[in-house]
Order: C-alpha cells, then sequence, then structure tokens
C-alpha cells in the first residue's frame, strides 16, 4: 500500500486569494470587511490582512445575499443580523449543490470523451 501524504490545510489566507476564490476585486473585500462586523481578519506586523476558513465562509455568506440574491448591503446585514445561522445553511447548501453539479458534469464530459468500443 503506498504512502498518501496528508493534503496541507492553509489557516491564513490573503486579501489576494479570497478576492480570486470569489471573482472580486480586493478592494469590495475591504470595502465589506468595513460594512459588516462579522468580518474581522487578523492583521500581521505590516497591516495585511489573513483570512482564515471562518471570514471566508462569511464572506461567501455576504457573497450569496449581495451578489447572486440581489440583496443591498443594509439588507444584507439585517437579514445577518435576524437569520445567520439560517442564511448560512442554506446558501452553504447551495454551494454543495455547485459543487455536485461540477461533479457530475465532469463525469458527463469524461464519459462523452471515451472512444467507443
Amino acid at each position: 500500500m503506498p504512502y498518501k501524504e496528508k493534503d496541507i490545510e492553509k489557516k491564513y489566507y490573503s486579501i489576494g486569494e479570497v478576492a480570486d476564490k470569489f471573482k472580486v476585486a480586493t478592494s469590495l473585500i475591504r470595502y465589506w470587511e468595513g460594512e459588516f462586523d462579522i468580518i474581522k481578519p487578523k492583521k500581521d506586523k505590516k497591516g495585511n490582512r489573513r483570512f482564515t476558513i471562518d471570514d471566508i465562509e462569511k464572506i461567501q455568506l455576504i457573497f450569496h445575499l449581495v451578489k447572486e440574491k440581489g440583496y443591498t448591503l443594509t439588507g444584507a446585514q439585517e437579514i445577518i443580523k435576524r437569520d445567520m445561522h439560517k442564511v448560512q445553511d442554506k446558501a452553504a447548501m447551495i454551494q454543495r449543490l455547485h459543487e455536485i453539479r461540477g461533479f457530475l458534469t465532469e463525469i458527463k464530459d469524461n464519459l462523452n470523451d471515451k472512444p467507443a468500443e
């Protein structure tokens, strides 16, 4: 049985990595940080933001409400204050469904690429 290395999981992500994940500008992430008090990245000695997985999940929630659902910032803030856990669960479920759809599409494409026997 071959040795399998464990995947190394990062603890902190730069603002550029977070922005790339959501395909938005870094300035939008900084703006949301000022508008939503649930985003609290750590800062290093130089003042660079270091986002945790928890921070990224909260940004995912804001992204879902503002960019995908079309809420205003005020509307998204109110929903987060009222039903944050409910909205988080729903956003996580939608994200997981997107991942499953991508996986199934990949399988379909691989099956279509196989030569007929």
